[in-house]
């Protein structure tokens, strides 16, 4: 029985561990990967702070008037060195001064190394000619792999006896036996944290699948935003930004502002996504009419049940995003240790088969 576990534990590798090693690199990457392309270009994400930023409307204006393109969403940042980012109706993103409305940089997704790595990671960067990521599927089962895999090399480790003896290093061991020794050792340590962020990981596809497992486990249903509200264009037709946003974010006053999506249809609100009190992210929503201004509807995150609050969860554990640097650097450990768990487990098959 032993003997078949430890052949599946390795067969799983072997079968997704090239992508796996894919996912790994390129997550350790992306923990770092925006700090990383702010310090070696720092003209095109960060800008000098004013004393007043532009208002919404003629920021919006600027920026649509620059690229020749629609607005269809934009971020604006806490820190008031950081440059804002727009995104353009033709899927391109714009990095934008917020307090002169100049263009600093035009650019897809995959030019940035956050970008790039993502497309990596989640899709290996492949779209058919309809634009579907086809390959997304196919790394979520190797999420599925990971997980199950996880699960077999905690059981061969906890079976037999002397389970904590076998958790020492001896650093003058010989290579195998050492390589053995953190293979198994890093395996336990990190069962808990690799177990979830491959759960999460595959929650970013498998959404339904994912989402009926955690309300099974926590006997409860996760919450629903509402749908977003329509608007009836009044005949004298003039969009007023400034008022509409303002009036979103006197809805939420402790609410950190991360996203504003400006409609697409005359019957379309704009809608902010904010980050609440006592939320990991920003899931809460206000929606108001952009022409009159008026509130049409709000979603406080903040005060849904707790396996919606687990739900939203899911993103800033799968980054190591939630509990400052010291979490962070030790997800950039557990990512970079998948990549290690791969290698050796191929070392131990090949000198199992005496090849060289």
């Amino acid at each position: 029985m032993k003997l078949w576990l430890r052949r599946i534990h390795l067969g799983l590798a072997l079968i997704s561990g090239l992508f796996l090693l894919i996912v790994s690199l390129t997550g350790a990457v992306m923990i770092y990967a925006k700090d990383i392309q702010h310090l070696i270009e720092p003209e095109k994400w960060q800008v000098t702070p004013q004393k007043n930023l532009m208002h919404y409307d003629e920021l919006i204006q600027n920026v649509q008037a620059q690229t020749k393109q629609k607005i269809t969403f934009f971020m604006p940042e806490q820190a008031p060195n950081a440059a804002w980012q727009f995104r353009l109706a033709n899927k391109h993103y714009a990095s934008v001064n917020p307090y002169s409305g100049s263009v600093l940089n035009v650019y897809e997704s995959t030019d940035t190394i956050y970008g790039f790595a993502m497309g990596l990671h989640r899709w290996l960067l492949f779209e058919n000619s309809k634009g579907e990521k086809t390959f997304r599927n196919w790394m979520s089962v190797c999420a599925l792999l990971l997980l199950i895999n996880v699960l077999l090399g905690f059981y061969l480790w906890v079976k037999p006896k002397n389970r904590v003896k076998r958790l020492a290093i001896k650093p003058k061991a010989k290579f195998r036996v050492l390589m053995y020794q953190l293979h198994t050792v890093l395996g336990v340590y990190f069962f808990i944290p690799l177990m979830l962020i491959a759960f999460t990981g595959m929650a970013f596809n498998w959404k339904t699948q994912t989402q009926s497992v955690l309300e099974f486990v926590t006997l409860n249903k996760v919450e629903q935003r509402p749908k977003a509200p329509k608007v009836i264009t009044p005949s004298q037709a003039t969009l007023n930004y400034n008022e509409a946003i303002k009036n979103a974010e006197n809805v939420f006053p402790d609410g950190k502002l991360y996203r504003i999506y400006l409609p697409k249809k005359d019957d379309e609100a704009i809608a902010l996504r904010m980050q609440n009190p006592g939320e990991s992210h920003a899931y809460s929503w206000v929606w108001t009419n952009p022409f009159t201004g008026k509130v049409l509807n709000s979603f406080d995150a903040s005060k849904t049940n707790f396996t919606t609050q687990a739900w939203n969860f899911k993103y800033k554990f799968h980054i190591g995003d939630f509990a400052g640097p010291i979490v962070q650097f030790l997800w950039l450990l557990i990512a970079l240790s998948l990549a290690f768990f791969i290698v050796s487990g191929v070392y131990f098959w090949l000198k199992r088969h005496k090849w060289k």
